[in-house]
């Protein structure tokens, strides 16, 4: 059974590959920094963003970003 507590995006930073999807699919969270590796923003996934965020942690090509309950 799922927790239903905060949300966080998290990146693996060896496994990401600079593409760039996750903040054209998340801007509200994501911004890219002068190399085009993602910047998270520092706070959990508002409930409104939840959907969005694991869509753009599932279009991830390498499957470096993902959203993870906080405990």
């Amino acid at each position: 059974m799922r927790s239903s507590g905060p949300r966080r995006l998290w990146v693996d930073p060896i496994g990401c590959r600079a593409h760039g999807l996750c903040e054209e699919l998340l801007p509200e969270l994501v911004s890219l920094d002068e190399w085009g590796y993602p910047m998270l923003a520092d706070r959990p996934v508002p409930p409104e963003l939840v959907a969005h965020a694991r869509r753009a942690a599932a279009a991830c090509p390498t499957l470096a970003l993902r959203l993870r309950t906080e405990r």
